[in-house]
């Protein structure tokens, strides 16, 4: 949440400090040869869910004012560790996998914009999909039983919706790329896989403590499940509201 708000607070005040410059830049780049192509970085993610997670973007202008884009790179969670309560301890965080892609079509609007894309203001739709897989060792006190737990958690959300962003250019090279409203139906879905053995009430219980956990370490996970569902299967699925919002850097060439 922290890291949320900083990112929130820093573009907003990128945002007015730079209005005036963009402005400035394009009105001397307006006679330049027109460049079609923006490789970026994604800014946001790692501030929201783990320095590791990293993903690079292509945009391509395909009429005057319409492009396509295309995000890939790696979904990334920090690494769990430490005493998650009395009865729930992780003892080691084996390799890991995931992976994030993400496509949008975008439409910038010539009366509104001053110059074609990709500069200014789009909207569009957009999909995008993240897929996560960690293996953890932990230590559980149960009623019953007390040793070692080997875990396999699996992650995959789906999100389709609409988009609202601008895009600066600075110096015909730079592109600081802002998607700003991004409301759009997702579908959450996460399973956990034991390979021990316990009685109802030790795996009901081990699976609420681990739900908690899991609450804390990634953002807007207690918003998207039912209370209760996690603890009574070690999964969940569900189709709710999703949200998007990015700042990008790029180059443009």
């Amino acid at each position: 949440m922290k890291s949320t708000l900083l990112a929130i607070t820093l573009f907003f005040i990128g945002l007015f400090s730079v209005t005036a410059q963009e402005q400035d830049s394009e009105k001397k780049d307006s006679t330049k040869h027109v460049r079609k192509n923006i490789i970026r970085f994604n800014l946001t993610s790692p501030l929201i869910f783990s320095n590791d997670y990293l993903v690079i973007g292509y945009e391509r202008v395909i009429k005057e004012n319409q492009s396509f884009s295309i995000n890939v790179g790696r979904f990334a969670l920090d690494g769990f560790g430490g005493k998650i309560s009395e009865s729930l301890q992780l003892l080691k965080n084996n390799d890991d996998f995931g992976i994030n892609t993400s496509i949008d079509y975008r439409f910038y609007l010539g009366q509104v914009n001053k110059y074609s894309a990709p500069r200014g203001v789009y909207i569009g739709p957009y999909y995008s999909y993240n897929h996560f897989e960690r293996g953890n060792v932990w230590n559980f006190e149960g009623e019953t039983y007390q040793g070692q737990v080997n875990t396999d958690l699996t992650l995959n959300f789906h999100t389709i919706g609409f988009q609202l962003g601008y895009q600066f250019i600075f110096w015909d090279r730079v592109a600081l790329d802002l998607v700003l409203i991004g409301p759009g139906i997702a579908n959450y879905s996460a399973k956990i896989g034991l390979d021990t053995s316990m009685s109802p009430e030790d795996e009901a219980l081990f699976f609420q403590e681990l739900n908690q956990f899991l609450a804390d370490k990634i953002p807007g996970y207690d918003q998207v499940i039912e209370p209760g569902e996690f603890e009574r299967k070690g999964s969940f699925n569900t189709t709710t509201a999703g949200f998007r919002y990015m700042i990008h850097l790029g180059y443009r060439f």
